[in-house]
């Protein structure tokens, strides 16, 4: 293994563990996070109506794209799924309190984004199943992948938003 692929282990493992820590938080109350139920109120707070279903599909993304991606597992795919949600979580909890982490803001979703888009370009090196398994995508699908993740991801954050304005046209009639 070179120094190439031992850089691309690291941060494969950091960015992927990071990201299904954050989905065992949600998921299961671990590390002080909010829990099932605790998740599905902050869902519906946002906006996300059922708040089940999008809590489900959050978890389901951090906790299995995070695995998957520290694993270097169909990795373009797990990178998809972490951008996506990514773009969600920085539309959603974050944008609004500008860049700095400090004050709440996007930076660190931000940096998680782009790791794993660095991945997903780079691939996930020859420490990972991927790998082994040679499972390989062109640099054309990775690029739509990434591209495909963030159109899903801003699609997703504005759902709320498209609810909202509906129901405020139905109250209107």
């Amino acid at each position: 293994m070179d120094s190439v692929d031992l850089g691309l282990l690291v941060l494969r493992v950091a960015i992927g563990l990071t990201f299904a820590a954050h989905g065992a938080q949600k998921a299961f109350g671990w590390w002080d996070g909010a829990g099932w139920e605790g998740w599905q109120g902050a869902m519906l707070r946002m906006g996300f109506r059922p708040p089940a279903l999008f809590a489900a599909v959050s978890i389901g993304a951090e906790l299995g794209g995070g695995v998957l991606l520290a694993i270097g597992l169909l990795t373009p795919l797990a990178a998809l799924i972490l951008i996506a949600q990514s773009v969600v979580i920085i539309a959603k909890a974050h944008w609004a309190k500008g860049f700095w982490d400090k004050n709440g803001g996007f930076e660190y979703p931000l940096t998680l984004l782009v790791g794993a888009a660095g991945i997903a370009l780079t691939g996930p090196g020859a420490a990972s199943l991927d790998a082994r398994l040679h499972i390989a995508a062109s640099a054309g699908l990775k690029i739509g992948l990434i591209l495909l993740g963030i159109l899903g991801g801003l699609a997703t954050a504005s759902l709320p938003e498209m609810a909202r304005r509906d129901d405020e046209a139905a109250a209107r009639r």
